[in-house]
């Protein structure tokens, strides 16, 4: 593809991943918007009082703006008909009353929303986290991390403004219609019934533009979710797509999804936008009718002056209720299926729990850290072959096993086995004889500590993420890690320890950031310590330095490292060998090299798994 050539992408319907298509389908039959809505109820209860208070204050001053009519047509037809003006200074002061007392109660429906509806959301919004963390990484994979994020903010956001307005007007709406209708039938019964009976055509007309919205307000949450991955995405790689060149497409990318939301939101639009002329239109038009119908009552004595007047003062009350009324379903079908949205995660239940009497148990021991693989075996959601099959492998306490094999081999699925952020398909491993699934996960996972090959930070300190899974270590404790981690480039930042790092630690180079989390994985020093490739983007002389530091740190520690490298796998105590998902070889690094032609290609890099030259150079220096 050239350079400048934009990537495409269809303009009728969001590129969705088939997987996430099918959880948009699978939460929509489950559930319809409605239904879903009326689950955020839940997140009400700790405000009914609230709510009732507002609800109370709305149609109080509902019914304040009503009886203003009532007074106005006692003042035409009494003081101002009779010429009786000492009258006149009671009913217009009543009147004046009403409207502060109008005044008065809006501002405290007002108030006391603010509280209530941003408690809703923040309620829903720490919900909604907590339980994202609940779900297995599993899951995580699967989810573009934009719809996640659109969830956590635009829908939720979607549903406070409903809670705060729309459920609150709809009510004082339909209060105010029926109350005005009955006194418009008082005032002059055939008038007001046909005043009434004119508004019915509204109700069709919100029919068919709920049914419409409805299908455009999902597509747009859904595509604006799509567009929030790819800014996201942008952000996360700017280095790659500016070293690539790639700057174009991504933009291209970004454009063309950019230009199905706009779409989208121009046919929501639209759609508003009709249909709430046709709102406008009814009431205007049976105003117009109910001065010239209220004319000719005059004339016939039907109706006073004064009465006509209220009966249109009051027919003017049920403009906005009725124009209201399309905001109120445009928000309230946002709403809706934003809570779709939004349950579908919370109904997602997760894969990796804490076992049934886990609240019970007593002994928190810190654990011996033995290891026992009792015929693992693991296989991906939807995989074809198992990644792991039949894996057995026993490590002592204090031991530290090296885990060699080619790539796809297993090894790091293995490790994430060990603390369950996978769950095993078959067999079981043991943490000094008791299966991890029967341990709480706060306590296996306090136990076990964990270094990956591509380390994760967060937009913080350098204090901040190294004591992050232990955030009562003092600053000895945090120094005495990184120093073990060879992280002596601390002492040379701006404000050392302080140090914010930016997101994911783009501000340090690929090794400061495994250093950085290799120093957060033994602060605690764990029982059982898992490393996978922790060394990788390090320099020959910062491994050698990080290796030595670590065979002090491990020594009080059950090990299992993933190593590509000899001078890694010097580490190791025993080597374990996998090849295709078993275990095909253990034993010393020495032994093997005897033994084992696949683990020399390995520890060569001959097979292009390998380390390579340097690997090469570590592999003599093994052999001396």
């Amino acid at each position: 593809m050239p350079a400048n050539t934009p990537i495409q992408l269809p303009h009728a319907q969001t590129r969705e991943s088939a997987a996430q298509q099918g959880r948009v389908a699978a939460g929509a039959a489950g559930q319809t918007p409605l239904a879903a809505l009326w689950r955020t109820r839940e997140y009400l209860r700790p405000y009914y009082s609230q709510l009732a208070l507002m609800l109370a204050a709305a149609i109080g001053a509902a019914a304040a703006e009503v009886v203003i009519p009532l007074l106005i047509k006692a003042v035409i037809d009494g003081p101002i008909a009779h010429g009786n003006a000492r009258a006149l200074l009671p009913l217009g002061l009543a009147a004046t009353g009403l409207g502060v007392l109008q005044a008065a109660l809006s501002l405290y429906r007002r108030w006391v929303q603010a509280t209530a509806v941003t408690g809703l959301e923040r309620s829903m919004r720490d919900a909604l986290y907590a339980h994202l963390q609940r779900l297995h990484a599993g899951f995580h994979d699967d989810w573009q991390s934009g719809q996640l994020l659109s969830r956590a903010t635009t829908d939720l956001s979607a549903i406070r403004r409903f809670a705060g307005f729309g459920t609150i007007f709809f009510v004082t709406n339909v209060v105010t219609f029926v109350a005005v209708v009955a006194l418009l039938i008082r005032l002059n019964w055939w008038l007001g019934l046909l005043t009434g009976c004119v508004f019915l055509p509204v109700v069709a007309i919100c029919t068919r533009f709920e049914r419409r919205y409805r299908v455009l307000s999902r597509r747009s949450q859904d595509q604006q979710g799509d567009l929030a991955t790819y800014v996201e995405e942008a952000a996360a790689g700017v280095r790659v797509l500016k070293a690539l060149g790639r700057r174009r497409q991504a933009a291209g990318r970004h454009g063309a999804q950019a230009a199905l939301v706009q779409h989208t939101q121009v046919q929501k639009a639209r759609l508003r936008a009709t249909f709430w002329a046709g709102l406008d239109l009814v009431p205007n038009a049976v105003i117009g009718l109910i001065l010239l119908l209220g004319a000719l009552a005059v004339g016939r004595g039907e109706l006073t002056l004064g009465g006509l007047v209220a009966f249109i003062a009051l027919a003017l009350q049920l403009v906005w209720p009725i124009e209201a009324m399309g905001y109120i379903l445009a928000s309230g079908q946002e709403a809706a299926t934003a809570a779709q949205r939004v349950y579908e995660i919370f109904d997602t239940e997760p894969a990796i729990t804490d076992p049934p009497a886990a609240g019970r148990r007593g002994s928190r021991a810190r654990p011996q850290g033995r290891l026992r693989f009792d015929r693992v075996t693991f296989r991906y959601p939807g995989g074809a072959a198992p990644v792991l099959r039949g894996v057995t492998l026993d490590v002592e306490p204090g031991e530290t096993v090296a885990l060699v094999g080619p790539n796809g081999a297993g090894k790091s699925t293995l490790l994430h086995l060990v603390p369950r952020l996978a769950e095993v398909s078959g067999g079981s491993i043991l943490l000094d004889g008791t299966d991890v699934r029967d341990l709480p996960l706060d306590v296996l996972r306090s136990a076990v500590g964990c270094a990956f090959e591509d380390p994760t930070l967060f937009s913080a300190s350098v204090r901040e993420n190294v004591s992050y899974g232990m955030p009562g270590a003092d600053e000895q404790a945090v120094l005495a890690a990184l120093a073990a981690a060879q992280a002596d480039f601390v002492a040379g930042l701006p404000w050392g320890l302080d140090t914010r790092i930016g997101e994911q630690g783009m501000a340090l180079s690929g090794g400061q950031r495994q250093r950085v989390a290799l120093a957060r994985a033994i602060l605690a020093r764990p029982a059982v310590l898992l490393l996978d490739d922790p060394l990788s983007a390090l320099d020959v002389h910062t491994e050698a330095r990080v290796t030595r530091a670590l065979k002090d740190v491990m020594a009080g520690s059950t090990a299992l490292v993933v190593a590509h490298r000899p001078s890694t796998v010097l580490l190791a105590d025993r080597v374990a060998l996998l090849d295709r998902g078993v275990v095909v070889a253990t034993g010393s690094h020495r032994e093997l090299l005897a033994t084992q032609g696949r683990y020399r290609l390995l520890m060569s890099g001959a097979d292009g798994a390998g380390p390579g030259p340097a690997g090469s150079q570590d592999l003599t220096e093994a052999r001396r």
